[in-house]
């Protein structure tokens, strides 16, 4: 695999002496062997993996000494180039160096439409409009994290602060009616329980006297048999 540019990259042929003797291409990140015969970083390494000699004079290269040519790739990066988009349309041309900060804004550049459900790829420049009038609805999760899934037409009027805030609201009042049902249970079992502790201290109250009665009538009983066993005894000694 090629380790410098493509030739077609450049608005114009490039001087021989930025050439690669390996892929041909222009230079990537030179590296000048002790011979001061240059190739791209890429290249002289994937050639060094195989032998340890230089591609054009094979003189023996000790890695070591190679060195980074920083001035020639600045002077590189300083080449005009065309976009990779020109195909599509692109005029533009700027420094190498530069190609891939254009990239990012060329309004030629294929973009995945980033409405859910929708796999076209349209050109950066129409993709505004393209997403206005998405055949899928443009549907797009919440910009406000609440994870619904909106269609463009529900994204200006949705408010999900709003909806989970009147959420609250009614959970609240209905907790609020639960909690006064649960406390109107409360006292009624409490007035049940009073009720029924008063009706047990009147039971105990009412066996007491009870057992009180039986008592006094058990003594009045043992009493009367004694009182007549006496009438009997005096009327025999007369």
């Amino acid at each position: 695999m090629s380790g410098g540019y493509d030739l077609n990259l450049f608005a114009s042929p490039p001087d021989c002496n930025f050439l690669c003797s390996v892929c041909h291409g222009v230079l990537k990140r030179p590296m000048r062997l002790p011979c001061s015969h240059i190739f791209c970083k890429k290249c002289i390494l994937q050639w060094l993996a195989r032998q340890n000699t230089c591609p054009c004079c094979r003189k023996e290269v000790k890695r070591r000494k190679m060195v980074q040519v920083n001035k020639l790739r600045k002077t590189i990066g300083r080449l005009q180039v065309k976009c990779k988009n020109a195909e599509a349309g692109c005029l533009v041309t700027c420094p190498l160096a530069h190609r891939k900060g254009h990239q990012n804004s060329c309004p030629f550049e294929l973009m995945a439409c980033p409405n859910e459900g929708c796999t076209a790829q349209v050109l950066r420049g129409v993709l505004a409009e393209h997403r206005q009038h998405c055949q899928q609805g443009g549907q797009q999760r919440c910009p406000l994290g609440c994870g619904a899934t909106l269609a463009a037409a529900e994204g200006e009027p949705h408010n999900c602060y709003r909806e989970l805030r009147d959420a609250w609201v009614q959970r609240h009042e209905r907790n609020r009616t639960l909690l006064l049902s649960l406390l109107g249970r409360v006292r009624q079992v409490h007035r049940t329980t009073n009720f029924i502790r008063r009706q047990l201290a009147q039971l105990g109250d009412f066996l007491e006297d009870d057992s009180l009665l039986l008592s006094s009538r058990a003594q009045e009983t043992e009493v009367a048999p004694e009182a007549e066993m006496w009438g009997v005894q005096g009327q025999g000694v007369l």
